[in-house]
């Protein structure tokens, strides 16, 4: 792209340039501001712009933690005046945010009055909250004094802010950062600052330490809410290897007022009378727990979560949650995989390690080489608070060593201040004294003409000479500076501390045990029900195993067709004469006061077809098919179920076939019997009968006129049996049997006297 000079740029101040070209160099400029000035945090103090100058503009106003609170809006106002001219609205939000204990691990903000909740309530406007700095900002921000780190002009060039913050405070990792950027973001979780700083103490003594050695001190994120982090330590350690990851964070169900200790650690507390209910004390980081009530209370409406009868919130300054089971019988486990499933009980947080480093070039760190620029960071700055130090120390050295000559020659000094015009330049040169130390001794005054006076500046004299010594001695070896370091990182983790209310480790990091497999039929309470379905496709179930042969209402014009006991818990399978199957499940039928509810209404049956079985599913329970053909094969009814409301094609019908028959295959048979519409029977193996998921089957009985009429199974040895018919309800058995028993697609003949005239057994 060309450029244009001064005198090149037209009068009306308007240049033609290519679009394309334009619009990407504008564009590049905002996303580098985005990243370097908006999104990113630094490496070396963990903060993105606007959070180091609410700090930075609340130390210049004095708010120390043993000063008074002052208004947040005196303090929005000043910042957003003199370093962030941006929205008070955002300033507020991001002071907020600092001051909060469930959003920051180590809060930076000490807040007067309400600054929101776990429910999700936001803070009250900026001008009925107070705040002012907390003693972890004062170490972070320890040190501007000292002439550590740059200092830049700020946005009108009238005042001057910090590049960055100095303190030894571990911000980046023990507070963490989140954002996002034009095409790139950041997600750094909270952590335990005693962890942080004893990996950095490692890496001290060993800048080669593997990556396995650091986990073993570096254990993972410690969340303000505390909750559990249950993935495996692998998958963790290979996270903050990489700088990218994520984490499954699970709220902890702890029971404070339980005497067993086994439910209390398990989150039980009993009722009495074998009831119980389970009480969650922390959820997980981010998730609002007043949303997180209504999540679950809609699923309880929806009847998605069966087995809970209700949740109540139950929190004062502490989280409670109870979860009341839907009965006694309701495995706690169960109950808690199933709402770790369904709510934001446990959530997924990622980790991008996506920093700003020294140079401020965006980029993914792992563990070990974030910590080693952090502590490279650290070097850097106890070399120049160092250096500050040793310049202050040749300034004050310059001085007392003026005063001691001015001691040493008091009469004469006073002799030339009395009788000299200019005694300034007639000191110096009769001393041999520098201009500050002659305009020193000038600014003295009368009470420090005193013996004892001369006595302390030798003091001071030697001591500063001391330490002048030993800082030298530390600029000039790097082992010192690393011992250095160790002693002054090992002070402030005392602060720290595991035995301290703020170090104390709130997230526990265990590999969750392996998860109970359970569907949503298991949530489903066991109670047995009758299931009847009319002619006309309307079903119900009645509650309990009534008797089947009872006369049931049904409407005008229709009557019964199928009758099955079953349970709640069981799915029922309906096969439709076009060879499709289609799923139920008995806990979704409509009670048996009314006529029930017409199928169609929940399955996609074909308008054409009719409905030949009802059948309640056994796992690995046997299915004869069969059709009007004479085609027909065994089905396994795991494999039949469907998930969808169109059902699944299992028998391939051709022309006007349709299917016929579909009956349970008992484990104890071993032969089939088939009968035509022209009242032949032919017998054959069962063992020649395939096995299939889904087709046309194989040829059970040859016809030359009409097609079959009815199939089953039976054992040979028992005998084959069929209904008299009649209202007397008695069964008849044939043993001798042999007489028909044939190859599988035979003719047949004609059965025994006595078979009934439908041609059904």
């Amino acid at each position: 792209m060309v450029t244009l000079g001064d005198d090149e740029i037209p009068s009306d101040g308007i240049v033609d340039e290519p679009f394309e070209s334009a619009l990407e160099e504008r564009y590049l400029v905002y996303a580098l501001s985005t990243i370097t000035a908006r999104s990113l945090p630094d490496l070396r103090d963990g903060l993105k712009p606007v959070h180091r100058r609410i700090l930075w503009g609340m130390r210049q106003m004095r708010l120390d933690p043993g000063n008074a609170f002052k208004k947040c809006a005196r303090i929005t106002g000043d910042v957003m005046g003199k370093y962030h001219p941006h929205g008070n609205l955002a300033l507020y939000d991001a002071l907020v945010r600092l001051a909060q204990p469930f959003t920051l691990r180590y809060p930076l903000v000490e807040g007067q009055g309400n600054f929101g909740n776990i429910d999700g309530d936001g803070a009250a406007a900026e001008r009925y909250t107070e705040c002012r700095l907390t003693k972890t900002a004062m170490q972070l921000m320890d040190g501007l004094d000292e002439g550590t780190v740059d200092f830049v002009p700020t946005y009108n060039n009238e005042e001057e802010e910090p590049v960055v913050f100095p303190g030894l405070f571990p911000n980046l990792l023990a507070n963490g950062a989140s954002g996002i950027a034009v095409g790139m973001a950041t997600s750094i979780p909270s952590h335990n600052a005693a962890e942080v700083i004893d990996a950095a103490l490692e890496l001290i003594d060993n800048p080669h330490v593997e990556h396995a050695r650091l986990m073993e001190l570096f254990r993972g994120p410690d969340f303000a809410t505390g909750g559990l982090i249950v993935d495996s330590a692998e998958a963790i350690s290979h996270a903050y290897e990489t700088g990218r990851g994520s984490f499954r964070v699970r709220a902890r169900f702890f029971a404070t007022e339980s005497k067993d200790e086994d439910d209390r650690a398990a989150g039980i507390e009993r009722l009495g009378g074998g009831q119980y209910q389970l009480v969650v004390s922390e959820i997980p980081y981010m998730v609002q727990k007043g949303k997180l009530i209504e999540q679950i209370a809609q699923l309880i409406a929806d009847r998605k979560l069966p087995i809970l009868e209700d949740v109540r919130d139950e929190s004062d300054e502490h989280v409670r949650i109870v979860f009341v089971p839907k009965s006694r019988n309701v495995d706690p486990e169960l109950l808690k995989e199933s709402l770790y499933k369904l709510t934001d009980l446990e959530t997924r947080l990622s980790l991008n390690l996506n920093v700003l480093d020294a140079s401020r070039t965006p980029m993914v760190m792992g563990l070990h080489e974030l910590l080693t620029n952090w502590l490279a960071h650290q070097i850097d700055i106890l070399q120049r608070r160092t250096r500050h130090r040793l310049r202050k120390i040749a300034d004050r050295l310059e001085l007392v060593a003026g005063y001691i000559i001015a001691f040493l020659n008091l009469d004469r000094v006073i002799e030339i201040i009395r009788t000299e015009d200019e005694p300034k330049p007639v000191m110096m040169a009769e001393f041999e004294l520098t201009d500050r130390q002659a305009e020193a001794i000038l600014n003295m005054r009368l009470r420090s003409l005193r013996k004892l006076e001369e006595m302390e500046l030798r003091r001071e004299h030697d001591a500063l000479l001391a330490e002048q010594a030993e800082l030298e001695k530390l600029l000039e070896s790097p082992a010192r500076q690393r011992t250095r370091l160790k002693r002054d990182l090992a002070a402030l983790r005392k602060d720290y501390a595991e035995d301290t209310a703020l170090g104390r480790r709130r997230t526990t990091i265990a590999e969750a045990a392996p998860t109970v497999e359970f569907s949503m039929d298991a949530m489903i309470e066991k109670e047995p029900v009758t299931v009847i379905l009319s002619q006309r496709g309307w079903i119900r179930a009645a509650k309990g195993h009534l008797p089947l042969e009872q006369d049931w209402k049904f409407k005008e014009g229709d009557g019964p067709a199928f009758a099955v006991h079953a349970q709640t818990t069981d799915k029922l399978l309906l096969a439709a004469d076009d060879g499709r199957f289609f799923t139920l499940g008995a806990d979704k039928l409509p009670g048996a006061r009314g006529f029930g509810e017409p199928i169609r209404n929940t399955l996609d049956i074909d308008a054409g077809a009719q409905i030949v079985a009802l059948i309640v599913h056994k796992p690995g329970t046997q299915l004869l098919l069969a059709s009007s053909v004479g085609r027909g094969f065994a089905a396994i009814t795991d494999e039949l179920l469907a998930e969808t409301r169109k059902g699944r094609q299992v028998a391939n019908l051709k022309d006007k076939a349709r299917l016929a028959v579909a009956r349970p295959i008992a484990p104890e048979h071993d032969h089939v019997a088939v009968v035509g519409e022209n009242r032949k029977l032919v017998v054959f193996s069962l063992e020649e009968l395939p096995v299939m998921a889904r087709g046309q089957g194989v040829t059970l009985q040859r016809y030359r006129d009409g097609g079959l009429s009815d199939a089953t199974t039976f054992t040979l040895e028992e005998g084959l049996s069929w209904e008299m018919g009649g209202d007397t309800g008695r069964t008849r058995t044939e043993k001798d049997i042999q007489m028909w028993k044939v190859a599988r697609g035979a003719a047949g003949r004609l059965p025994p006297q006595g078979f009934p005239r439908d041609n059904r057994f």
